[in-house]
C-alpha cells in the first residue's frame, strides 16, 4: 500500500529549467498511423521559459493552468509521461495531471485514441483495447524522431500514465498479454455486464461483431514497449481479462496503481486490486470514501459542470480538486523516483 514517506521523493525531482520561472508550453501534432488508418491526435505540454505571457481561452470547460502555444522548447533534456485516456475521452481529460507533471519538469503527450473519444465513436475501437498500447508506441516513435522535440526529450527517462482503459493500456505496455477469452467470458456474467455498461457508449452490446474484434485481437503485436520505464494506472479496466499471473508474468518494471474506492465502473477488487495481486513489482493507492470512477477526469466548470452528470460531479462528500491534488504528489513523486 502507499506510504507517506514516498512523498520524500518530491524533493527528487527532475533538473529541466527549473533554475528559472517555468511556464507552461502547449503545441498539437497531428500524426497518423496510415498502416493501421489511425490518425492519432497528440497533445504535448513542457517546461517553457518563453517570455510571453500564458493565453487564457475564453470559456474553456475545465480547471486548468493558461499556456503557452507554441513556446519555446526546453534548455535542457527532460523525462518525457505519455498519457491514455479513457473510453469515450480526449486527450484533454487528464490535463490536471499534466499541468501538475509539467510543474515538476516533466514533458507530457496525450493522445487522442482514434474511434474511442467522445467526439469519435467507432463501437469496434470501444472493445478492441489492444488498439490503444499501439497508439501509444507510434506516438513516441514520433515523437522522439521530430526535428525538435527529439533534442529535449531524455529517452531513457520514459514514463506513461493512464485512466480506466488507458489504465490498462499502460499495463499492457509493460508487458500484460490480455486473455480475450477469459474477459469475454466476464462479460457475460452479472458483474460483467455491469461493467461493459458505459454511460460513453449506450448499447455497445448491440453494436459489436466478435467476429471482427476476434480478428483484431488475432492481429494484434507484442505490446509490450520497453522504451518505456514506469508505468501509472488510475482505476484501470479490463482486470478480468487477466486471469492468472502468467498474464503479467513479464512486468518487471516500476507500476503504481490507484483506485477509487466507490468506483462502480471499474470495482477495485475485479481491477485495482486485482492487478496489483496479480503483480508484485506494483504499488497501490485507494483513494478512499464515496470516490467514484470519474474522479480521475478534469474538474469541470459552468455548463459542462452542469450537464456533464456522473462524469464531472462526485458525490457531496467528495473534493475533486483535492483527489486530483494528492493523485498528482504521487505521479510526480512515483516517475521522479523511477526515472531518475
Amino acid at each position: 500500500m502507499y506510504k507517506k514517506p514516498f512523498l520524500l521523493t518530491l524533493l527528487l525531482l527532475p533538473l529541466c529549467c527549473l533554475a528559472q520561472q517555468i511556464k507552461i508550453g502547449e503545441r498539437t501534432f497531428k500524426f497518423n498511423d496510415t498502416l493501421r488508418h489511425r490518425p492519432l491526435t497528440t497533445e504535448v505540454w513542457y517546461p517553457t521559459t518563453d517570455a510571453r505571457e500564458p493565453f487564457e481561452i475564453p470559456n474553456y470547460p475545465f480547471v486548468h493552468v493558461n499556456t503557452v502555444r507554441e513556446a519555446k522548447l526546453p534548455n535542457a533534456k527532460c523525462p518525457l509521461v505519455l498519457i491514455s485516456h479513457g473510453t469515450g475521452g480526449s486527450r484533454m481529460t487528464l490535463e490536471w495531471l499534466a499541468d501538475a507533471l509539467v510543474a515538476k519538469g516533466f514533458i507530457v503527450a496525450a493522445v487522442d485514441h482514434w474511434g474511442n473519444t467522445y467526439d469519435n465513436k467507432i463501437a469496434l475501437n470501444f472493445v478492441t483495447p489492444w488498439e490503444r498500447p499501439r497508439d501509444i508506441s507510434f506516438v513516441l516513435t514520433q515523437l522522439l524522431q521530430h526535428q525538435e522535440l527529439s533534442k529535449v526529450i531524455d529517452e531513457k527517462r520514459i514514463g506513461a500514465a493512464g485512466f480506466s482503459i488507458g489504465g490498462y493500456t499502460v499495463i499492457a505496455l509493460a508487458g500484460a498479454a490480455l486473455n480475450l477469452d477469459a474477459l469475454i467470458k466476464f462479460s457475460g456474467t452479472p458483474q460483467g455486464i455491469k461493467e461493459m455498461t458505459i454511460p460513453e457508449y449506450p448499447n455497445l452490446s448491440a453494436s459489436l461483431d466478435e467476429g471482427a474484434v476476434r480478428a483484431s485481437f488475432k492481429n494484434s503485436p507484442d505490446l509490450k514497449d520497453n522504451r518505456i520505464r514506469a508505468f501509472f494506472a488510475m482505476s484501470p479496466a479490463a482486470g478480468q481479462g487477466m486471469p492468472d499471473r502468467k498474464s503479467v508474468r513479464r512486468i518487471k518494471s516500476p507500476l503504481f496503481i490507484v483506485g477509487a474506492q466507490s468506483d462502480s465502473i471499474c470495482p477495485v477488487t475485479t481491477n485495482a486490486g486485482w492487478y496489483h495481486k496479480l503483480i508484485s513489482p506494483s504499488k497501490l493507492y485507494i483513494v478512499p470514501g464515496k470516490t467514484g470512477h470519474y474522479v480521475f477526469l478534469n474538474e469541470a466548470v459552468g455548463d459542462t459542470k452542469k450537464q456533464g452528470g456522473i462524469l464531472f460531479n462526485d458525490d457531496a462528500a467528495v473534493n475533486r480538486r483535492a483527489v486530483h491534488d494528492k493523485v498528482a504528489a504521487i505521479a510526480v513523486s512515483f516517475f521522479s523516483e523511477s526515472l531518475n
